[in-house]
């Protein structure tokens, strides 16, 4: 059964649309505050809090990290670009998981997996630091067992499928993107059964409170999926019910 790990990054985007200039509002920081509405999903049932701190910072800050870290007890995983200044925060932070994900100055959230074939070696100097401070390793991928491959040859401990594919066909599944849902249910199965055995198997990107049942549905997900990623639809239902509320919510359908 796998773990419910929250994105709190969509709380800081509300805030930097009006706060991107500068500190303000009750917090000193603008608001909403990323650290209670963290603190909130750990109530409601999150064991991983997950927050994305981009090159632009568009939406965490350097101040969230530090203290959603140093406040909320359960697992700690940072998103972020395989840079040097990343993997030095990242070390400073003494985090207990990164996620290297691709970066785009123009996307809303990250869209794209991970390069990881064709540049194994590289991805080994970069996580040689992050494994020897015992920093767990993920890479975010397309369920394409190239990437899946090259990740486990680069030394990553674990993928995080990028469900994208599926979520967005699941919405015409019964209509003319069903080729391409069950399309992205097979990439799906073929990396999980495939991969399960040498890396622990994450997922994540535009699931929801419909779509998320479906993908546990699917052979080998409950059993081989340590952890799901959930951050935008959580944050959204979380504006009619609250973080803990919402995060209650979603830990309920995850089991």
């Amino acid at each position: 059964m796998p773990l419910l790990g929250v994105n709190v990054d969509h709380v800081a985007t509300i805030r930097q649309a009006r706060y991107r200039s500068g500190p303000g509002g009750s917090s000193g920081y603008g608001e909403p505050d990323v650290v209670p509405a963290a603190a909130a999903a750990v109530r409601g049932g999150a064991e991983c809090i997950t927050v994305h701190l981009r090159e632009d910072r568009r939406h965490v800050i350097d101040r969230d990290v530090e203290l959603v870290r140093a406040s909320c007890h359960v697992k700690f995983n940072l998103e972020m670009a395989g840079t040097p200044e990343m993997q030095a925060i990242a070390l400073r932070q003494r985090v207990d998981q990164v996620t290297l994900v691709p970066e785009g100055r123009q996307e809303v959230t990250t869209e794209g997996g991970l390069a990881v074939a064709g540049r194994i070696e590289h991805w080994k100097k970069f996580l040689a630091p992050l494994k020897a401070a015992g920093i767990v390793t993920s890479a975010f991928i397309t369920p394409e067992p190239e990437q899946a491959a090259a990740a486990a040859e680069a030394g990553f401990d674990a993928i995080e499928i990028h469900t994208g594919a599926f979520a967005h066909a699941w919405t015409d599944r019964t209509g003319a993107g069903g080729a391409a849902y069950q399309q992205a249910r097979e990439a799906f199965v073929h990396c999980v059964r495939d991969f399960s055995h040498v890396l622990r198997i994450h997922a994540g990107h535009a699931l929801n409170y419909e779509n998320t049942q479906d993908l546990l549905s699917l052979p080998g997900a409950r059993s081989d999926i340590r952890e799901l990623h959930i951050g935008h639809s959580i944050v959204a239902r979380a504006v009619f019910v609250g973080m803990e509320q919402a995060v209650r919510e979603m830990k309920r359908l995850v089991g």
